[in-house]
Parts: structure tokens; sequence; C-alpha cells
């Protein structure tokens, strides 16, 4: 549909759903893809403390039947928009409140992602559509892609929402006409994006929006009028949730809701701070093997808006204070996009350079056995057999990557080794359950945090229905255990008010429990709920 009647040169039309997925390579990028993440579900635990939180926050929004404001430990979680929560309660008044139902719903927009891919890259290559397939199993097949698309963090639906933005800007003619339906289908994925992780959309869209001006070759007053449509689409649409949300939530929350969680994040960020080059010197371990050949970067080619959609993230991201290597989720699409035309076949042998990762991970390896610093010793007690399917797997993806078979399964199964070495006691160290267990009897009459330091690691994994109470110091911690005979406090063991009742390993800590220290109160039965 245009809003006016003049006469426009369409682009290239997109393939059909039915012959994209016809694709043999797309094909196999999906089916590679969905086994190293249930794979990886079903070998690791939910690793705190941010698969951790974003569970425990999911679990509180079902227990607190609060579908506006997410929580966390009993208060309002402004960290995040409330989609990722929303879908997995979803997924949950099918199966329950199922941790692994859970954790599948992330990977399904990875899963979608590689498909979206797919449909760009026959859209940006209308000449050989064959390479939007190609496209998605090098996405499928890079570390990084492989590595944070399959947990349960945010990237994986901003990356979608990008790519689909992308996708929507890229059906724009270049008429004088303004068309609708792109800019409508552009504002459909801001909100998304939007809901799913906030304001950070803009930066990923809106420099391959503006710049259309160029590559699109469509008029100024257009592109404002198209800008305005998409715009307000978004803005519409993520109203539905943030209106209602500010006007019953406090103004702490309202704060934090636009202020702090968006652009405070960019004048200053409270979190994760980087040096200015931490995200161009972690981009090759991301584009693992592919970025590593020669080859591929001579065969590359940048059609636009790859090098817009490129440049721009990397510049903008690498200049925000507050940096993390899986922000940089959304912009792997573009680089497996220009990479397609070197991917003449799946069987491409990567050069000895891209062999260094795979050689840090047989290293990790050796830690394992035992032989490393004392203080990777978490690591140094898997079960045998984790170690034996560990070995074998890393020394295959090592033979891939210098032989005649397809590399593109390199990057998975070093992945899927590294999730092998949870089967030991690096799982048990890093599984909240253990600890979870222990406290949840305890959860009514109340449970104790004595560091502070609480994201939610124990919420879901021990389905507790109370928040903690954290407590500043061991000396507070001491007063409030003995005020109720039913509590437990929890911490690192020096953090805590003298020798613990039991001790667990957690993250690399030895944390411990404390009951209150009279055995008459303990045994003590029938007595009123005292939080």
């Amino acid at each position: 549909m245009t809003m006016t009647g003049t006469r426009s040169t369409q682009p290239p039309r997109l393939a059909a759903l039915g012959d994209i997925f016809r694709d043999s390579q797309l094909q196999l990028a999906l089916a590679m893809f969905a086994a190293m993440a249930v794979l990886g579900i079903l070998l690791r635990p939910a690793l705190p403390i941010d698969e951790t939180r974003y569970l425990t926050v999911a679990w509180e929004m079902r227990t607190g039947h609060d579908w506006l404001v997410p929580h966390l430990n009993g208060n309002a979680y402004s960290d995040k928009p409330p989609l990722l929560f929303w879908l997995i309660n979803l997924v949950w008044l099918v199966t329950g409140p199922s941790e692994i139902a859970a954790r599948l719903v992330a990977p399904v927009f990875g899963l979608l992602t590689i498909l979206a891919t797919a449909q760009l890259g026959a859209r940006l290559y209308p000449a050989q559509p064959e390479l939007g397939g190609r496209a998605a199993l090098i996405l499928s097949s890079s570390l990084g892609f492989s590595l944070y698309a399959g947990l349960t963090m945010f990237d994986s639906m901003l990356a979608l929402a990008t790519v689909l933005g992308v996708l929507a800007l890229s059906s724009i003619s270049d008429g004088r006409g303004v068309q609708a339906r792109p800019w409508l289908l552009l504002g459909v994925a801001l909100a998304f994006g939007g809901l799913a992780k906030g304001p950070v959309i803009l930066l990923h869209l809106m420099p391959v929006t503006l710049t259309t001006l160029m590559w699109k070759r469509i008029p100024a007053r257009n592109l404002a009028k198209g800008v305005a449509i998409a715009l307000l689409t978004g803005v519409g649409i993520v109203s539905l949730w943030l209106v209602p949300t500010l006007a019953r939530s406090g103004g702490e929350y309202r704060e934090a809701i636009l202020w702090t969680q968006s652009a405070g994040r960019v004048v200053q960020s409270f979190a994760h701070q980087r040096p200015v080059w931490y995200l161009l010197a972690t981009l090759p371990l991301l584009l693992w093997p592919w970025a590593w050949s020669p080859t591929v970067w001579r065969e590359a080619r940048f059609p636009q808006p790859l090098p817009v959609w490129i440049g721009a993230t990397l510049i903008i991201f690498s200049l925000i204070s507050g940096k993390q290597a899986h922000y940089l989720l959304p912009v792997l699409p573009a680089f497996a996009l220009a990479f397609a035309p070197a991917l003449a076949s799946a069987r491409r042998g990567a050069p000895l350079a891209a062999m260094v990762p795979a050689a840090a991970a047989v290293l990790l390896l050796a830690v394992v056995a035992g032989v490393g610093p004392h203080t990777l010793a978490i690591a140094a007690d898997p079960l045998p057999m984790a170690l034996l399917v560990t070995g074998t797997m890393i020394v295959v993806a090592l033979m891939l990557a210098r032989g005649g078979l397809p590399v593109c399964v390199a990057a998975p199964l070093v992945v899927v080794s590294l999730s092998c070495l949870f089967l030991g006691r690096m799982g048990e160290a890093y599984d909240a359950t253990p600890m979870a267990r222990r406290i949840a009897p305890h959860d009514q009459d109340g449970i104790g945090l004595v560091d502070g330091r609480y994201h939610g690691q124990f919420g879901f994994a021990g389905r507790l229905r109370d928040p903690l109470t954290l407590l500043d110091s061991a000396a507070d911690g001491a007063a409030w255990l003995q005020a109720c005979p039913g509590r437990i406090l929890i911490g690192p063991v020096d953090n805590g008010p003298g020798l613990p009742s039991d001790t667990v390993d957690f993250r690399g800590e030895t944390w411990g429990t404390w009951l209150p220290r009279s055995s008459d109160q303990i045994n003590s039965k029938g007595g009123a709920k005292c939080r």
C-alpha cells in the first residue's frame, strides 16, 4: 500500500518462506543450532547470575500475579522490559513451572533469527538467493551466536528484532511514494525490540533507517514521513504496556525505566564498564572460525545496508561505557550476510589461525584434568565420562577446523564440549539448586542473606514465594537469625557470624548456612510465622 499514487520501482520480491525452508544449508543451520541449544540446556544448569535471575523474575511474575511490573526479590525490577518473562509464563501455562521449558524460550528466537537472516540474504542478493541459506549457516556456526543465542537472555530476541527491522527497510522501493507497509513493519520490529530489551533497539536500527536516504535513494521528505510512521507505531505498541505500568508504579521505578536503564547507561554505565577497544577485541572470537580466514575476507561482500549496520553498531557500542560481548549478537547476522559469498560450499577448511580458540579449549581441558592454577580447581574433579566426552569433542572440533569436513560444526562442538564440563564438579558448583533446596523449607519463617549481594540465584531454583532478607553485616545476621526459631541465614562463609551449620560450594566460593543456636528453638513445632 502506498500513500501516494506515484508509481515506484519495486525491489526484488522476497523469496517465499517455503522456498527458503527447502534450502539444505538453512535446514542444516536450524538443525545444528537446535541440537546444540537443547544439549546445552540438558548438560548444564541455569547459570548464575544472569539465567537464574531471569528465571526468578519470571517466577515472581507467576507467583505475584503482576504482569505489568516485573519483580525481583519482592522489589520492582526495572533492568529489563517484561516480554521474555511474559513468554516464559505463557509456556508455563502449558508445562507448569518447568526449568527446561523456560530455558527453551530464548533459543527459539535464535532459530527465528537464523531464518530471518536467510530471508534477508535472499533479498540482498536477488541474483543468488541461495546466499541466504549460506548466511544462515555461517551465523549458526559462529562461536558468538552458538554460545550466546542458546542462553536465557534477551540478546537473541534483540537480534531477531534487528534483522526484522532491516528486512522491512530492504523492501522499500526507490520511487517517490511513501509505502506504509515497510514502515509499519519497522515500527513493529522497534516495538518488539523495545519490549525485549528496551530503547537499545534504536541504537541498532536507527542508523540503518536514517541512511535509507542514500542506499534506497528515497527523498528526505518521504524518509521523514516513514520514520514518523515507524516511531509512532513502535511507541504506540510499547505504550500498551508502558502507560499503565507508569501510572501504577512509583517515582523510583518511573525514573529507572525512562532514564537510568536507557540513557543513563549510555552516559555513564553503572555496570560492565570496559575500555573503548573491548568490543573490537572481542569481535574476532565471536566470529570464529569464519573471520579468521583471509579467503573469507577477500571474497566477502558488503551490500547496503551492511556497512552502516556493522560500522554504526561497533562505533556506538564502543563509545558506551558499559560493554558485554553478547551486546554484539544483533550485528552478527550482518557479518554472516557479508561472508555468505565466500561460502562456496559447507566444506571449507579453516586456516591455522582458526585453531587458536580451539587450542584455548584444549588448555581448559588440561585445567579440568587437574593441570593448571590452583585457583581454577573448581573444574578439576569432573566425572570421568564428562572428561572423556569433552576431550573427544574438542579433538573432533580441532580435526574439523583443519580438515575437509564441514567447518561449520567446529564452533557448535566447542560450545557443546564446554557444556559437557558441567557434568562434573563444575556443574555442582554452578548449580543453584542444592542451596535452594536447603533453604526452601525455611521460606515462610525467613531466609536471610548476610552479604547483600543477591541477584535472584535461588528464587526459582527453590520455588521460593517470600523475599530474602538482605543483611549488611555478620552481627546484623546473627541478631536477625536468633529472633525466630525457623529462620536460616546464608552467605559466603567469610561474611557469616561464626562457624556455619553446613557449607556448599557455589560459584567458586564456600557458602555457609547458619541456624539459630538454641536446639530447643530449632525443634519447636507449631510456632507462628515470624518473618
